[in-house]
């Protein structure tokens, strides 16, 4: 039998909201409705898709499994949709960019501000989606470009239809308190000349401590993390106060005012946070046109 592409709309849908109420939302819907379509749906599959419960929903293995087609299934039809749409000459209405905080920031504004000089009647969206978000939704084309990152240790997700392009590479620095003893040593400082410290880092299964936990068993110490955040704000207002260590991105601080901190480049490893942009196989010009003025706005991020 084969998968009747509403249901398999609302469960995308839901998978994407992470509830069934704001799927419902989304959709504009009664969650109930949404819950009877998907109870269908498993009866159709003879299997559970969902797990229920008072935090939201989690997909089961044969959820995912029919997500990750589901979104490539829902990407096509609107591929489609779109194709007639450019045959009769109209052009895109909208294009939709997910982007993590600092690529937001730092990356973003010049980008989309020449684009919207040129194309003054394309309506523009952006959202903000901390990596490895974001795949699906591009691969649904509910957005038309993702600008994610891999930290060093972190296992880039599947990009299965999808195209990931090198945007940037960022070199991970050591950030200190300008009064830190290190800060003022005239010899090259090493990741094992840290062991003992007080870090200034993400929790459990973020990206930098993960980094942060590879180098040093790399280089054979431990890590102590005091201090747990992974705002970068947050994190270079510790270092101002006098407060721990910290790896941070060079596109970062570059544009941070840190009178009072410090950044070395260590000399036994060098991170790097890898930037990249993620799009379909066959982006449209307005989206390889973007992708360009990205391109042109990392060259000058540092």
């Amino acid at each position: 039998m084969a998968v009747d592409p509403g249901r398999l709309r609302v469960l995308v849908e839901v998978a994407h909201a992470g509830s069934i109420a704001a799927a419902a939302t989304r959709m504009a819907f009664t969650p109930s409705a949404l819950s009877q379509q998907l109870s269908k749906l498993e009866r159709e599959l003879g299997c559970r898709l969902l797990d229920r419960g008072p935090g939201g929903v989690k997909l089961t293995p044969a959820g995912r499994v029919l997500v990750e087609h589901g979104e490539r299934v829902l990407g096509e039809l609107r591929a489609a949709d779109e194709a007639v749409r450019t045959l009769l000459g109209a052009e895109p209405e909208r294009l939709s960019i997910g982007a993590f905080p600092t690529a937001g920031q730092l990356l973003v504004p010049q980008a989309l501000a020449e684009f919207r000089s040129r194309h003054p009647g394309v309506q523009l969206s952006l959202v903000d989606l901390e990596p490895p978000a974001g795949y699906g939704l591009v691969a649904a084309r509910e957005l038309d470009l993702l600008i994610t990152h891999r930290y060093p240790g972190v296992v880039l997700p599947k990009a299965d239809g999808l195209r990931r392009l090198r945007l940037l590479d960022d070199p991970l620095l050591l950030a200190m308190p300008s009064g830190h003893p290190l800060a003022g040593r005239a010899e090259p400082v090493g990741f094992a000349d840290l062991a003992g410290q007080e870090w200034i880092c993400g929790g459990p299964g973020i990206a930098d401590l993960i980094t942060l936990e590879r180098l040093a068993q790399r280089v054979g110490i431990d890590v102590k993390v005091a201090y747990e955040t992974h705002n970068y704000e947050v994190m270079i207002a510790l270092l101002g106060a006098g407060l721990g260590l910290a790896l941070l991105p060079a596109s970062v601080l570059a544009h941070a005012v840190t009178p009072r901190v410090v950044a070395r480049e260590l000399v036994d490893v060098q991170p790097v946070r890898r930037v990249y942009v993620v799009l379909r196989r066959r982006p449209s010009a307005l989206v390889s046109e973007v992708v360009e003025l990205l391109r042109r706005a990392a060259a000058n991020v540092f």
